[in-house]
């Protein structure tokens, strides 16, 4: 098993822990956490674009003019679709364009991801993240230590004077362990996990 040092808001190591091998020592495979990102983003799209087909175009029913003896084209709606102001054919509607993977392939990639920031040496394990007020100065402050200018926080359960302290501060996210995911891993340059995020990890991924 890989050990790392535990870390306190100063910087300073106070501890170490073991990582077990099968979280985060993980071949990484880029053709799995390519599709697990294509699948997140899929999932994020709204899919609202619509347009009106000639049934749904304003408009009325009463044939323009007489089948014959005009010398025009014969015509039955102004709703055509080769009319200006006519409904569209094969136009867009509203849809979803998210689609699912197996729950192993999820999971694999989420392994994949956190040990790519390990062997990066781009992880990192704070013994906690206590915030005694809601202040963006201090959040900032305590990045500057750490020498963190862009990460992912992972904290084991709501921390509101956290996460109001970085909402106004672009390059970092937190998130509960039940949100990890691995576009928001792979978004972020660092990642820096609680330690007792990585027992909750090790029970939600290794189960």
């Amino acid at each position: 098993m890989a050990v790392t040092g535990i870390l306190n808001i100063k910087n300073e190591k106070v501890g170490e822990i073991e990582l077990n091998d099968s979280l985060f020592a993980v071949d990484v495979k880029l053709y799995v956490l390519h599709d697990i990102v294509r699948m997140q983003r899929a999932s994020r799209r709204s899919g609202n674009a619509c347009t009106k087909t000639r049934g749904e175009v304003r408009g009325s029913g009463a044939k323009p003019w007489r089948q014959k003896g005009t010398g025009r084209a014969r015509t039955g709606t102004r709703k055509s679709p080769i009319w200006r102001g006519g409904g569209t054919v094969f136009g867009p509607k509203p849809r979803s364009y998210a689609f699912k993977l197996p729950k192993k392939v999820k999971k694999l990639g989420l392994k994949m991801a956190l040990s790519a920031r390990l062997s990066e040496e781009r992880l990192l394990v704070l013994d906690n993240f206590e915030m005694d007020e809601i202040k963006t100065k201090n959040f900032i402050n305590v990045m500057g230590t750490l020498n963190i200018d862009n990460a992912l926080i992972v904290i084991p359960g709501q921390n509101e004077n956290l996460e109001k302290s970085l909402r106004n501060v672009s390059g970092y996210k937190v998130m509960t362990t039940e949100g990890v995911n691995v576009y928001d891993i792979l978004l972020h340059k660092n990642i820096i996990l609680l330690q007792p995020c990585i027992g909750q990890l090790e029970e939600r991924l290794l189960s």
